[in-house]
């Protein structure tokens, strides 16, 4: 997956404003974004589908954010899976308040974060509003749970393939 839009952005301090500046001088269509990802722990598919991403946006010379559940991410996967140890960053910390504050400070392309609940409106709106400030991608990761409850991603995604079916 290539994202153009995201290979020449760099932003200075941390102010939402050198953020919004860093937006306004690119010619990018994509000012920021949140998506619902639901996963399943048993499928590397996910894998497959984000790691081009993050390793896309690990060329910036902004940080990504990991805001993860209890458990450390390896460091050793983050390697082998091509990610900018350098420019990653891990907080225990979840919560939409905090994932809005990390989106719009404009220092992260892109912030991960592990949320138990779906999203309110209000919820997804605040997060919206803070990726287009910080010019930056928020993914929600959420464990799929749909063969138990009736709650579905609000951006949900189905590929179809020749080779699976």
């Amino acid at each position: 997956m290539y994202l153009p839009a995201y290979n020449a952005i760099s932003t200075n301090a941390g102010y939402t404003a050198s953020a919004v500046s860093a937006c306004a001088k690119s010619d990018r269509n994509i000012q920021g974004l949140i998506s619902e990802v639901s996963y399943d722990d048993a499928s590397p598919l996910l894998t497959h589908m984000l790691l081009p991403l993050l390793q896309q946006l690990g060329q910036q010379s902004r940080w990504q954010l990991w805001l993860t559940p209890q458990s450390r991410l390896s460091r050793e996967w983050a390697r082998s899976a091509g990610l900018p140890l350098n420019k990653m960053m891990q907080l225990p910390v979840m919560s939409v308040a905090a994932m809005a504050k990390a989106l719009r400070t404009g220092n992260y392309s892109v912030v991960i974060g592990w949320l138990a609940q779906p999203l309110t409106d209000e919820e997804h709106n605040l997060l919206s509003r803070s990726a287009e400030e910080g010019c930056a991608i928020g993914l929600i990761m959420r464990p799929d749970y749909s063969r138990t409850s009736g709650s579905r991603p609000r951006n949900g995604l189905k590929i179809h393939s020749n080779l699976y079916h």
